[in-house]
């Protein structure tokens, strides 16, 4: 079978890729970094692991073709999309994809609102662990599976599945695990009373066994976590579990992914024993390094409730922290307004700070209807020390002149992939 994808630069469509590819299919794909020589690092790892690539002009579609495989984000005028209609390839979405690999071997799919991508790098490294060994699709890399020729989003293996599955175009409905995680429910996409029918629809679809958000679950108004810099340590019965992650959230993660190890019918203490060698998920609180005194951590968070368990996992151990923040798109910034609105004068009480960079962009057919001038407007309103960075030289600069040793410099946005190179950029200048 050779499929094509579109967008396969993108964290969700790469993984499937190259899980595609490990499965014995014959892989291509297309990108706009491609087309723009903008290499993250990704293309160059997909291209030697046997993924063929295209100029996204058409070309990558041909008669052979048998799968043209979209996401959600493909608009209808993509020159792929346009070639495969021109063709009769029909599209297939990338996690009806997903579903159709994973074919008749047991499942365990992790969903939620925030979260869920850490939970499946954890119950993937579990299992490792516990020599379950899984076939892992996750929508981040996982440091423990990255290498110089591999991003880490997929671990290849001959036992089950776990995969992520995404709730923001409701793509989870097209999977029938035979267990499953609901991290937790929350408006981010939709409103949380939409959020909570949505996962209580995807539960009704699981065969076996539904772990659900921590709040529901027996003990979880007892949950204690005791916390430090580099993680934290909680009881789990007559278990002493450790968490090499730090974070509450990160606490309350291990938690699930060990109650649905359990739930399979493995040992708790021999899951926790597994759990300790997690290194983490790239661009999740993930410490970039040190310079002239000033930390700077690089974190996925783009919606409220993760830049608020960022925030609350850092400032603990720092001066003061000074965040960068890049909202993901137009769309996502109108719907989040009123709530980041509210959130970000708490975070910045003290002599905290906020730089915020333009809407991040990638194409497409999205409508700038805000900015993020407006929402810095509103927020100086609110007394917050905030400042609109056009460029990231711009941003570099005000860091620069603002950091002082013993702070925490804290980059946080999703998709743009730019977002690690100015971490590593900035610590050159700090230094």
């Amino acid at each position: 079978m050779k499929i094509h994808f579109v967008g396969v630069a993108g964290v969700g469509m790469s993984s499937v890729a190259r899980a595609c590819l490990a499965l014995g299919a014959e892989v291509s794909g297309s990108d706009r970094y491609w087309d723009s020589r903008q290499n993250t690092g990704v293309l160059d790892k997909l291209a030697a692991s046997g993924v063929k690539l295209y100029p996204q002009d058409g070309s990558g579609v041909t008669s052979e073709t048998s799968r043209v495989v979209v996401s959600t984000a493909i608009e209808l005028d993509n020159p792929d999309v346009l070639a495969a209609r021109a063709r009769g390839k029909a599209l297939t979405h990338r996690a009806a994809m997903l579903a159709e690999a994973v074919g008749g071997r047991p499942c365990i799919a992790i969903t939620g609102t925030s979260g869920k991508t850490t939970v499946t790098g954890m119950v993937g490294c579990i299992l490792e662990g516990l020599g379950a060994d899984p076939m892992v699709v996750n929508g981040g890399a996982v440091v423990n599976w990255t290498t110089a020729t591999e991003i880490g989003n997929v671990r290849v293996g001959n036992g089950p599945w776990v995969i992520e599955a995404d709730e923001s175009d409701k793509s989870l409905m097209r999977f029938h695990p035979d267990w499953a995680i609901v991290t937790n429910i929350s408006g981010d996409h939709f409103s949380a009373e939409e959020a909570r029918q949505l996962f209580d629809d995807f539960s009704g679809q699981v065969k076996k066994n539904v772990i659900g958000p921590l709040e529901t679950l027996s003990g979880g108004n007892e949950f204690r976590p005791q916390l430090s810099r580099v993680g934290s340590i909680f009881l789990m019965g007559n278990v002493t579990v450790q968490v090499p992650v730090p974070g509450r959230h990160n606490a309350e993660n291990a938690f699930q992914a060990l109650m649905l190890c359990e739930a399979m019918g493995f040992d708790r203490a021999r899951a926790a024993e597994a759990l300790l060698s997690f290194k983490g998920i790239g661009r999740r609180l993930q410490t970039m390094g040190t310079a002239g005194g000033v930390t700077v951590i690089d974190d996925y968070a783009h919606n409220p409730a993760k830049i608020e368990a960022a925030w609350a996992t850092v400032s603990p151990h720092y001066k003061r922290v000074l965040a960068v923040w890049r909202p993901h798109g137009f769309g996502p910034l109108s719907a989040m307004m009123e709530a980041l609105t509210e959130l970000f004068p708490r975070l910045c009480a003290s002599e905290n700070r906020l730089y915020l960079l333009p809407v991040y962009y990638a194409g497409g057919t999205a409508q700038a209807s805000v900015s993020a001038d407006d929402l810095a407007a509103r927020l100086r309103l609110a007394g917050v020390r905030v400042e609109v960075c056009a460029a990231f030289s711009a941003l570099e600069q005000a860091l620069v002149r603002d950091a002082r040793a013993g702070d925490a410099v804290l980059v946080m946005g999703a998709r743009d992939p730019d977002l690690p190179g100015f971490c590593r950029t900035l610590l050159e200048r700090l230094a």
